[in-house]
């Protein structure tokens, strides 16, 4: 399938309805027009600044609208988005950055400091864009707000390609971090392969342009995980193409009765999490305050990244009975290994989950490991991939292979197959501690 992510933000912006929000930020609400002006004036700013087709544009912030429109901006523009790990400093900053051959950074005024410190060490980058919340930027940037706001913020009128790309720097589990280079359309088909497993999602173009124009406008979805993790940024993506609200929580810490107070007040329909670290707190602050808040909207929350203990998700389950909890299971590298749905009707063993259209248990000469057998294989998927780690063939070469003329991604899962198909996830072969997503 075709889908070629600048043109269709050009589409949804010119169908969605005027009043409805695309970015939710406290008490910031930018509407869709509002939104592509500003997506459509930066793309305008990042090109005239010098970067031209696949130059890489990082992202050094967290959770905030501009991150949404900074994504926008660079797929209308033909630039690669680059996350940034925002808890590193000094040497694993300066190796993203430079790794990524980044030319202009996008950065939050809090981070300042660690970017002046590293700029005379960064010469490939050719504009330094500071979000300056309200105060005055470094000598050297541009203030985001003046270039989302500076002319008429009209469609670039460009001709894009189902080649233009999007970088996800993953935080690896040896080694330093490596950038996974994926083209932009086969990361959102990826989501919606891992969608319609759980809902009806669109074939083509034409018919998300189509509903998107029946209903006026999509969902409201907030990434509780930060948007330079996989799992945040594939909610914020799928979010804006389908002419969503994406809410984001303003304090740098989570903060579960934050998270909750902002689902009643903007009626969030969808959440995400990456595990207990997130489920945990959520279902004691429900616990704390049952009747606190309205949360009558939310129809799913999704985890991916780690594991999500059944006894936390029962303990939403418990304020929330309508609500699907959605395990789903897949890495930077392969979107939809597997997942499980937890319902209060249906009830899903921690680590269990049903293998993926696309993907296969495999064992080490590339052979299908039997169900019921009590062999271990190695998880691979074959559906939509990335061309591989940016700057590393070597390593692509180790997690990306073919057998019988099929390309795989295995990034290294082991997982049982049982006998009625289902598979339990063993673990990484190569294991280290996760926190927030940083390895």
């Amino acid at each position: 399938m075709t889908w070629i992510l600048g043109d269709l933000l050009d589409k949804v912006g010119a169908i969605v309805n005027d009043d409805a929000p695309a970015t939710i930020h406290d008490n910031r609400i930018s509407t869709w027009p509002e939104f592509t002006k500003a997506s459509n004036s930066l793309a305008r700013a990042f090109l005239a600044a010098g970067a031209g087709t696949d130059d890489k544009v990082a992202f050094y912030m967290r959770n905030r609208p501009e991150y949404s429109e900074c994504f926008a901006a660079c797929v209308k523009a033909r630039l690669i988005h680059v996350n940034v790990i925002y808890r590193y400093c000094h040497d694993e900053l300066h190796y993203i950055l430079d790794n990524a051959d980044a030319v202009i950074v996008v950065y939050a005024a809090e981070f300042r400091e660690n970017i002046e410190a590293l700029k005379p060490h960064l010469p490939k980058v050719r504009l330094y864009v500071e979000i300056t919340d309200g105060g005055a930027s470094l000598e050297f940037a541009r203030p985001y707000e003046e270039l989302a706001n500076d002319g008429d913020g009209q469609p670039l009128g460009i001709e894009r390609s189902v080649e233009d790309g999007l970088f996800i720097y993953t935080g690896g589990t040896t080694g330093m971090p490596k950038g996974v280079m994926w083209r932009a359309g086969d990361f959102y088909q990826g989501i919606l392969d891992v969608g319609k497993t759980i809902r009806a999602v669109p074939n083509n173009p034409d018919q998300l342009l189509a509903a998107i124009a029946q209903n006026g406008r999509g969902l409201t979805a907030m990434p509780t995980c930060p948007q330079m993790h996989g799992t945040g940024f594939a909610l914020m993506l799928g979010t804006l193409v389908s002419g969503g609200a994406v809410l984001t929580l303003p304090s740098a810490s989570f903060d579960a009765d934050e998270a909750w107070a902002a689902v009643d007040r903007h009626r969030a329909d969808r959440m995400n999490i990456v595990g207990d670290a997130f489920a945990a707190p959520l279902a004691r602050a429900l616990d704390a305050a049952p009747d606190r808040y309205d949360l009558s909207c939310v129809e799913s929350i999704s985890s991916s990244g780690v594991m999500w203990s059944m006894e936390n998700k029962q303990a939403l389950l418990s304020h929330l009975p309508d609500v699907m909890l959605i395990d789903s299971f897949g890495a930077t590298e392969a979107l939809g290994f597997g997942g499980s749905v937890t319902t209060k009707d249906g009830v899903v063993a921690t680590g269990k989950f049903t293998v993926g259209e696309t993907a296969r248990v495999l064992d080490e000469d590339g052979r299908d490991v039997v169900p019921g057998s009590g062999q271990s294989g190695w998880l691979a998927s074959a559906g939509s991939l990335p061309q591989g780690y940016y700057k590393d063939a070597e390593k692509t070469a180790q997690v990306f292979k073919t057998y019988d003329g099929v390309r795989y991604a295995i990034p290294g899962d082991h997982c049982l197959v049982e006998a009625d198909g289902t598979m339990t996830l063993l673990g990484r072969g190569s294991i280290c501690i996760n926190s927030g997503g940083v390895k």
